[in-house]
């Protein structure tokens, strides 16, 4: 009786080392898949989330600045027909 508790134990022993050896393989997958992924991205010329988010916020700056900059030159252009020139 002996002996079959040491082998159910011993096969215990052995199934908990293939789990913790499956787990870190599997990290280490992921790991290589990500590093892999990352770089087929950039060598594609794709940006990242942060880098687009980024981008867009300035074109949205950029958009309104354009537009109160339009806004001032109409408003000056409305001043200058109003002014006739001295002959």
């Amino acid at each position: 009786m002996t002996t079959t508790n040491r082998f159910f134990d011993d096969l215990a022993k052995l199934m908990t080392s293939a789990a913790g050896v499956a787990q870190g393989a599997r990290q280490e997958a992921e790991t290589a898949m990500k590093s892999l992924l990352e770089r087929w991205l950039a060598d594609n010329n794709f940006v990242t989330r942060e880098e687009f988010e980024a981008v867009r916020e300035m074109a949205a700056k950029a958009r309104e600045e354009n537009e109160a900059l339009a806004a001032r030159v109409a408003a000056l252009e409305a001043r200058m027909d109003g002014i006739e020139p001295e002959d």
